[in-house]
């Protein structure tokens, strides 16, 4: 989109305007779409494409969203609070299966929606076509508030028979041989297209925590946007994030936090993205 000198100062001052607003304030001037009228896009079967930016870029792309977009809003709040454990295999296969570049993968995960109280432990597949199927049941008695870091899924225990049916079906791994290694907590903002046909979550406030190795990371600067939609449908802000030059970047959480706390790890295909995060870090600065 090509401007003439008179309307590029208007945005710059709209730009400048932003800057120095905080993101709940942004986020005010969107329309609100509630729980319930989102129930049409779950898109649990879906193509993901994301992109990693900071909180200053961000502010200019909400600027510039908030007419083709909605967010979603639940009990007044417009930014929602989460929680993410993941579970792998003594020696990090999930992990290692990624980073060795196999398109058929897993992860297993426990996913807290802290405000509501909601939690849910959750199967996600990525076959070789690029498609993600996620699976999930409700996760009881799990405090993401106070987490203790002792779940097995152990045939004797009676946690398995809660979750051994699920887990047998969805999961391509002993679940007995599972652990917990690394926990984070973000802040999420979902804005949902008016067409209805995508939505978009945006992660912000990311810190890291690894269960075995006791490393932290805060990653606060760093904004992971995704992309979720079924198929190739237009959508509007793909030639926002063009124009702010925000472009694809992969970034799986669990995998760029358990390279950034975890020193065993072999990291060697991560490092250059590892480095783009650092030098988008420096930026925010």
């Amino acid at each position: 989109m090509r401007f003439g000198p008179f309307f590029l100062q208007i945005k710059e001052k709209t730009f400048t305007f932003a800057r120095n607003m905080e993101i709940s304030e942004i986020l005010q001037g969107y329309e609100p779409i509630t729980l319930e009228e989102m129930s049409g896009i779950r898109l649990m079967n879906r193509t993901d494409t994301k992109f990693v930016t900071n909180t200053a870029m961000l502010k200019r792309l909400l600027v510039m969203a908030k007419d083709a977009y909605r967010v979603q809003e639940i009990d007044g709040r417009r930014i929602g609070e989460y929680y993410t454990v993941y579970f792998d295999t003594p020696d990090c296969n999930m992990f290692r299966v990624h980073h060795d570049g196999h398109t058929n993968r897993q992860k297993l995960r426990i996913r807290s929606y802290v405000d509501s109280g909601l939690n849910f432990l959750e199967v996600k597949t990525k076959n070789n076509h690029g498609r993600t199927k996620k699976k999930r049941m409700t996760m009881e008695g799990f405090n993401p508030l106070e987490p203790q870091h002792d779940i097995c899924f152990r045939r004797q225990d009676e946690q398995y028979e809660k979750y051994g049916d699920f887990l047998s079906e969805y999961l391509h791994y002993d679940a007995s041989c599972l652990s917990e290694q690394i926990e984070n907590r973000f802040s999420r903002i979902t804005l949902v297209n008016k067409g209805k046909t995508e939505r978009l979550t945006i992660d912000l406030n990311l810190r890291f925590h690894h269960v075995k190795t006791l490393q932290d990371v805060d990653l606060s600067g760093i904004v992971i946007i995704e992309l979720k939609r079924d198929g190739l449908v237009y959508s509007p802000i793909l030639s926002m994030l063009r124009e702010l030059r925000i472009h694809p970047h992969g970034f799986s959480k669990y995998c760029m936090g358990s390279a950034m706390t975890n020193p065993e790890l072999r990291t060697n295909r991560f490092k250059i993205r590892l480095r783009d995060i650092e030098k988008i870090k420096k930026t925010n600065e």
